[in-house]
């Protein structure tokens, strides 16, 4: 069994396949994707959602994702993946000792209930630093710096992978069962721009090898796509940083602002269509405007923290000292924080209140989320009917739960997807090889 990709996907197929599986991963260190997002993964009925007294199942979380998506994704992709949440999430803590915990003290855009669930930093890079600790553990065989090119097949069944070593030399490696789970095509600038017009200019935020050869290979084995313009958009990383700031900082009160210090958009709809409607903005830029409260929130997660100690998070007592260190007008900042009435449809809660923060944003490109329909045992379908005998797909390599826009994305869907359908398919196509 073979496995393209140690991200999230990659690992966790194969710590459900077992020590036979043979990871290929292009990079020198596993980090993909996963490292550069907040290490968040939803998930319904968990012992931790209970142990806080959160009652939440897996019906309720397949309607919110299927909300969120407007009814553009597959209901039986939905279902599956909001069914087998809690267990993989469970199986990584029990089987593998993932210190998971619920995010209880602040909500998610579009989730009902509080499921988001991470490590004690809430990083990614902790996420995959554990991954691949367990896979050694485990005895699974990562080999790094093996970048696969190529893959060897006949009448839609896979027969082996070309890949490339650093020193340029080509290597082959035969295979009974092949699971992608080397993510989507964020990276590849002629495909965003044919598929994700709008953000063909955005800075892409996840990892350069996502260069969309999951997608490549599919087609010329005739795979069937779908969703191919669904993506994750962020409206919230750090400029010109480059760190992600926390959503918690807008959804707990926080307010965004142009260069004119004036509202634009209802902020609580989501980061990920966030992405756009900051680049629409005078010179593509936003700031993030909050106050001591809400910081003191977001310093859960590292990657605040990190822009924290970068200064990239300004601190203001007073409204005019905000307007002075911002350069923005005060009078438009004023109204901004009031928490007046929104003409964006927003309902607020509480003004913000002295000392203030503000952090310059712009948008950004984290990951497509279309890809290779899959089946419940994460098996490629053919575009003609049936499944590809051989292949499976994880991750952003398969069609994700988000629909083909990017207002369908739902806070945590890209490593739901990538945790869930990992773990589905490296038990699959161990079982076919069996």
């Amino acid at each position: 069994m073979l496995i393209i990709g140690a991200g999230a996907a990659g690992l966790c197929a194969a710590l459900a396949a077992g020590p036979d599986a043979l990871v290929l991963e292009r990079d020198a260190l596993p980090r993909g994707s996963t490292a550069l997002s907040a290490g968040l993964i939803p998930a319904a009925g968990t012992r931790w959602q209970r142990a806080a007294g959160i009652a939440d199942d897996a019906a309720v979380f397949a309607s919110d994702i299927q909300r969120k998506a407007h009814d553009q994704a597959d209901p039986a992709q939905v279902a599956l993946v909001a069914r087998a949440a809690a267990p993989t999430l469970e199986w990584l803590a029990d089987q593998h000792g993932l210190p998971f915990s619920v995010v209880d003290d602040f909500d998610y855009p579009g989730h009902t209930h509080r499921r988001m669930h991470g490590l004690p930093s809430r990083a990614g890079a902790e996420l995959m630093d554990r991954l691949r600790a367990a896979a050694e553990t485990a005895g699974t065989t990562i080999l790094t710096e093996a970048h696969a090119t190529t893959l060897f097949a006949a009448d839609g069944r896979v027969h082996g992978v070309g890949y490339t070593r650093p020193d340029g030399t080509q290597e082959n490696v035969g295979c009974d069962a092949l699971v992608l789970a080397c993510s989507g095509y964020g990276g590849n600038a002629a495909l965003v721009a044919r598929h994700i017009p709008e953000l063909s200019s955005a800075i892409y935020f996840g990892h350069t090898g996502n260069q969309g050869d999951a997608l490549l290979w599919g087609d010329a084995l005739g795979a069937e796509t779908a969703d191919l313009a669904g993506h994750q958009g962020h409206g919230s990383v750090a400029h010109p940083a480059g760190i992600l700031v926390s959503w918690a900082v807008i959804m707990e009160g926080g307010v965004q602002v142009n260069a004119r210090g004036e509202r634009f958009w209802n902020e609580t709809q989501g980061y990920s269509e966030a992405a756009a409607s900051v680049l629409a903005q005078p010179g593509g830029i936003a700031w993030d405007v909050f106050d001591e409260r809400i910081a003191g929130v977001a310093r859960q997660f590292e990657d605040f923290r990190n822009a924290e100690a970068m200064g990239a998070v300004l601190r203001a007592e007073t409204l005019a000292d905000l307007a002075h260190v911002t350069g923005l007008p005060q009078a438009a900042l004023a109204q901004a924080v009031a928490h007046a009435s929104c003409p964006f449809g927003r309902v607020w809660g509480a003004a913000l209140a002295p000392p203030y923060r503000a952090v310059r944003v712009t948008g950004a490109l984290f990951h497509t989320q279309g890809g290779l329909c899959i089946d419940d045992a994460a098996r490629v379908r053919r575009a003609g009917g049936g499944v590809l005998p051989n292949l499976f797909a994880a991750g952003g390599a398969a069609r994700g739960v988000s629909g083909r826009e990017a207002r369908g994305y739902l806070s945590g869907n890209g490593l739901l997807t990538a945790a869930v359908l990992g773990r589905i398919a490296g038990l699959s196509a161990a079982r076919l090889v069996a």
